[in-house]
């Protein structure tokens, strides 16, 4: 695993460290693409939630045509909700400091937080010469990736498993143009073939989008960066992320670790990352076999032996919440290191308790993909053991669009398989979901007393 690390004295003098820089940049910009390569001005990388806080991730510099060389659709303009009603739900005491914030990233071009790495990733392969790009994916990866593909010209190849990807996500990759290959396999099996090529075999030209590529954590990054901003630079008490590849947490505790080292935060946020049970890896690692960080010196063999285990065991990924069935994350050990800075925590939760807590976003006046429902399971977890406190300020990670895969939703409220809601809406014979704020439809006669009447319901 590589990483990135700067001369920060040379790349964002101490002189220049000021929140307001980053603050007036937020409210002055020129909306328009800033990645065509051609006289990318300032303030058309203002207009980026991730190229605004550009000293942060000066890697660019050294592009051959400096800044013009950045790729960027506006990715980043997100929404931090402040979302009180949900926190009242789960139990948050809001006449006392308590909060919980929704940092909501299916704002984004393509749709999930995605974009905040392809951005930099797509950056760093232009100043490399690279024409085409590869991925495995779930489904996010290959949308923003072909998206970020498409307009910079490159040729794009998505890897991903036979029925594991959420056809909200893999219509985005085929509309942007992206060779889709099925691999007989899971999401582990594409990597390792994608990883292999972009490794093994140079003359192919195929420069890797996974999350093993630093520079996509590097972009991913900022997204932190816009919960404090959004927080008027206050430090939240908890983050709470879902767990997939673990790239997300990882670039999170790099965030603060940089910020802490260059004077420009006083204290370290705790966090906590959620699997879903039935891809549940780092939970078992850490919690099972006491595996730690400890200054990069952990015990791989006790990872080593997980693995094969599960190859013994045939034990593959299987969760509704297809963004993080991952069996063997790439970033294992950066999310080690990230619960080592940031003092964290692991859980996991069954898939109807994450698409209960996705579907009480919803409730609530956001949305979010099925996901970003371990998010809001795992706040209220940690709230019932007591090691979130009712008057902490949380923030929860939603990592994609609720319309990323929306069979899951119609399934939650009709307690039906997509396939068989449209016969249920002309015949109406299935039972009544059980979700607690499932919202089913109501067949009614074309009579205006039976329509009222079912209004009345």
């Amino acid at each position: 695993m590589l990483d990135i690390a700067y001369d920060w004295d040379r790349a964002f003098p101490a002189s220049q460290r000021s929140w307001s820089m980053f603050e007036q940049r937020g409210a002055s910009f020129t909306p328009r693409v800033a990645g065509g390569g051609r006289g990318v001005t300032d303030s058309m990388l203002n207009f980026s939630g991730v190229w605004r806080f550009r000293e942060l991730l000066p890697f660019w510099k050294h592009a051959p045509n400096g800044q013009s060389d950045i790729v960027s659709v506006g990715e980043g303009r997100t929404n931090l909700q402040q979302a009180d009603l949900l926190a009242q739900h789960l139990g948050f005491d809001l006449d006392n400091g308590g909060g919980l914030f929704l940092e909501y990233e299916g704002f984004n071009p393509s749709g999930s937080f995605k974009d905040n790495g392809m951005t930099a990733a797509f950056t760093h392969a232009r100043m490399v010469g690279a024409s085409r790009v590869a991925c495995a994916s779930t489904g996010n990866t290959s949308a923003s990736l072909a998206m970020y593909a498409a307009l910079t010209g490159m040729e794009a190849f998505v890897f991903i498993g036979e029925g594991k990807i959420a056809y909200g996500k893999l219509s985005q990759a085929l509309d942007y143009g992206a060779k889709t290959l099925q691999v007989a396999g899971d999401f582990d099996a594409c990597l390792a073939r994608v990883r292999a090529i972009a490794e093994t075999r140079p003359e192919l030209g195929v420069y890797l989008m996974n999350s093993v590529n630093p520079f996509r954590l590097e972009g991913q990054k900022t997204i932190m960066l816009r919960i404090l901003e959004g927080l008027n630079w206050q430090i939240p008490d908890w983050i709470v992320v879902p767990g997939g590849n673990l790239g997300n947490c990882s670039a999170f505790a790099k965030a603060f670790m940089e910020l802490k080292d260059l004077g420009m935060i006083d204290r370290i946020p705790r966090l906590a990352i959620i699997n879903a049970m039935g891809a549940r890896t780092l939970d078992r690692i850490v919690n099972e076999q006491g595996v730690v960080w400890n200054g990069g010196r952990y015990e791989k063999s006790k990872v080593d032996e997980e693995y094969a285990r599960m190859d013994r065991e045939n034990d593959q990924a299987s969760t509704v919440a297809s963004a993080i069935e991952i069996n063997r994350p790439v970033n294992l050990p950066k999310a080690l290191r990230a619960i080592e800075i940031m003092d964290g925590v692991v859980r996991s939760f069954d898939d109807e308790t994450i698409v209960e807590h996705k579907s009480l976003v919803g409730r609530y006046g956001f949305g979010c993909e099925p996901a970003s429902g371990a998010s809001i399971a795992g706040a209220r977890g940690l709230l019932e053991e007591g090691l979130i406190k009712p008057t902490d300020r949380v923030a929860c990670v939603l990592t994609g669009h609720q319309l990323k895969d929306p069979d899951v939703t119609v399934n939650y409220h009709t307690g039906l398989p997509t396939k068989q809601v449209q016969r249920w809406l002309s015949e109406q014979s299935a039972e009544n979901p059980s979700g607690s704020v499932s919202n089913r439809p109501i067949r009614v006669a074309d009579d205006i007393e039976a329509i009222i009447a079912a209004m009345g319901e």
